[in-house]
């Protein structure tokens, strides 16, 4: 890389020759998840993919920071070498720096963690009670207990399909 001649000469005269040719990106980001009840662990990732407000989004080692809102109900999956790990998360924040995401949720689980009969008997009273369609009935309430059964059996499945 050869730089320009006014460009080298404005890093030089700011006295940061020697900060810009040392920095370097980091390898892996180290994720953390974090509930109100406990702690998901922290471990060292290549990639993250993040249910953003505004949509999904990936993080790379030495991503810009941001702070950003999550959706209400998603599917968060890291890559750790060739094996991917999935977690189910409803709402909540997210932190990025360079070489760290972490997640602060109002629940998160594992994969492998998640009941996949009970998630189904949830998808069925949520669907029950969204079909009644009563004014007794809390129909955003309903939606999103449809919506997160559904994200958790989706979880669950593919952690299934890992083994």
């Amino acid at each position: 890389f050869q730089a320009e001649d006014g460009i080298r000469d404005s890093v030089a005269s700011r006295g940061l020759g020697d900060v810009y040719k040392r920095q370097v990106l980091p390898s892996q980001l180290t994720l953390e998840v974090v509930t109100p009840d406990r702690s998901l662990g922290s471990q060292l990732v290549d990639e993250v993919h993040i249910p953003g407000a505004e949509g999904y989004f990936d993080v790379l080692p030495g991503h810009t920071p941001l702070l950003a809102t999550m959706m209400d109900v998603g599917q968060l999956w890291f890559r750790a070498n060739q094996e991917r790990s999935f977690i189910s998360i409803l709402s909540g924040f997210v932190e990025v720096q360079s070489d760290r995401v972490t997640v602060l949720a109002k629940v998160a689980e594992r994969a492998e963690e998640i009941d996949v009969e009970r998630s189904r008997l949830a998808k069925q009273r949520a669907e029950e009670r969204l079909a009644e369609r009563s004014l007794d009935i809390d129909v955003e309430r309903a939606r999103l207990s449809l919506l997160r059964s559904l994200v958790r059996i989706q979880v669950a499945a593919r952690a299934q399909v890992r083994s």
